[in-house]
Formats: structure tokens, sequence, C-alpha cells
């Protein structure tokens, strides 16, 4: 059914052994069908735990599981559906790329040829090559091209460009983009934060377990502290305008903090003659400590 979610948790929990580790402290969490999610928090928030789980790779504690509208534990068959990529893709080192995606393939119902090699030539990989021989950014790539290769209806991504150079990360937001294009879920981890705003329609945060908080990605924006350099033809002035905090001179050169809207800095910078500006993407650690501040005031 259309309106069936993609993803669907709720109090899921997670402990490691008797009076081991709680990743998981009751998490609900819905994703829809065609959605992008971000799922975002630092190490050992539970976001693999999360993944895992989603995979059945690992069982929960407690609570329930649906993707795509079934359970993973009784439907092991949904996995040809899914797109999976874990935070570290590890393969048989002997075997060449192509051995290894043409396997792949026929395990999945068949892809044709022409599209493992649409994409391989796209990532500039060799499937010639063992993948033993490869660095860890070559591995990376065969892990994106098979988890994306057969359009599977849902994309479960853990750090998905983790050990990719930001030419590559470029590549894989448009990847992505295409397959929210062809109506295909994505459920991702990542930690990069421009990649999140590109390509993902709703993130979550998660810290020790539990959700903090779901935003959609302009929300998250208008919220995020974003680091502005301006430089003048003379001595920086003194700022008021709103949104603006921890703000700091240094003779002709004033940095400071901007949460929000642009515009009454803009229009406050205007008064002045600006001999160049610079504004910075917030870290998502930043963003984190932010939502973790607010949780715990």
């Amino acid at each position: 059914m259309a309106d069936t979610p993609a993803i669907r948790t709720e109090a899921l929990v997670k402990r490691y052994g008797r009076g081991g580790t709680t990743a998981l402290t009751g998490l609900d969490l819905t994703v829809a069908p065609g959605e992008v999610f971000g799922f975002l928090g630092p190490n050992g928030a539970g976001k693999s735990t999360t993944i895992r789980i989603l995979m059945d790779l690992i069982r929960p504690t407690s609570g329930t599981v649906r993707v795509l509208g079934a359970d993973p534990r009784s439907a092991p068959e949904i996995r040809a559906r899914i797109g999976y990529l874990a935070g570290e893709f590890v393969a048989n080192g002997r075997q060449t790329g192509r051995e290894l995606l043409t396997y792949l393939a026929d395990l999945r119902g068949g892809v044709p040829a022409q599209q493992i090699e649409r994409l391989a030539s796209a990532w500039d990989l060799d499937l010639t090559k063992r993948i033993g021989s490869l660095s860890k950014g070559n591995r990376q790539k065969i892990g994106v091209i098979q988890a994306f290769m057969h359009r599977p209806p849902l994309l479960i991504l853990d750090e998905p460009t983790s050990g990719l150079d930001p030419f590559l990360q470029q590549q894989f937001v448009a990847l992505v983009r295409e397959a929210a294009g062809n109506g295909q879920t994505v459920f991702m981890s990542s930690h990069v934060m421009g990649e999140v705003q590109q390509t993902c329609d709703r993130v979550g945060i998660i810290r020790a377990g539990s959700l903090v908080t779901i935003e959609h990605i302009d929300d998250l924006r208008k919220r995020a502290l974003r680091k502005v350099e301006v430089h003048f033809d003379s001595d920086a002035p003194t700022l008021s305008a709103a949104g603006v905090s921890d703000v700091t001179v240094d003779g002709k050169v004033l940095r400071c903090k901007l949460s929000g809207d642009a515009d009454a800095l803009v229009k406050e910078l205007a008064r002045h003659h600006v001999v160049d500006l610079i504004s910075e993407e917030p870290e998502l650690e930043e963003l984190f400590f932010t939502y973790y501040r607010h949780q715990e005031a």
C-alpha cells in the first residue's frame, strides 16, 4: 500500500547482555515512502544499532519493527527489496569487483550488466581489479554501487560516503537525488552536513538511544548556527542584529555566529563598506550540542 510507512519502529529497545549497554531506549520512528530521511547523531548514539535491527542483523530486546510493511525477522524475502550499505563495506578480497557485483545481482533477481557498467563508469571504478587490492575509497565505491544497482524501493545506508573524497561525495548526492526522483525511499546516517542538506527531506537526531528531535531540513537549516566572518575597509563596527552571537572583533575583521534568517545582519552590514564576507556551514557536532542543550534545559 502506498501509505504504508517504509520504516516504522515503536518502543524499540536494545540492550547488549544482562546489565550491559542499553543502545536504544524506546525508539519511535516513522519514515514515509519516497522520503529521504537523515539519521544523525555522534558515535555511540544508536544509529548503527538501529540500522542493524532494520536489516535483522541483530534482534531487538523489545519493541516492534516494520520494514516495507513487514517484520524483517519473519519476512527475510524483503532483503531483496532493500539496498544496504554497512558502515564498513567488507567483501571477499579475492574476487574482482565485477565478480562480486554480478553475484549480488543474481541474488537480487538479476540486474542488467549495462546498469552495473554505467555506475562503475560514473564512479571511475575498474571492475577487473581484485577487491583486496583496492583502496578504502574504491572498496566503498563498490559498496555504493551494490546498494543502488537494483533500484530497490528502500535504501538503508550507514555512513555511505565514508572514505570518499569531496568530488565523489557530490556524485553520491546526485545518486540519492536520482533515487528520490524514482520514488525510492532513502534512510541514511551521515556525518557530512552538506550531504544532509542537499539530499534529505527530514532528519532525526538521536542521542543515547532516543530521538531528540525530528525536523524538516528547511527548519534544521534555520536553526543551525553558521560561522560568519566579515572584512571591512576600516575598523569593524559593533553589531546588534537579531540572531547574531559570539561577536569578536580583530581590527577590520569581525567574526560571529548567526542563527535563523540572515536578513537583519545583511541590512546592518549594508551601512558599512564590506570588503569580504565568508559564511561557513555549521558542523554537525555543533548542531547536536545545540539540540542537546535545548533538551536538557
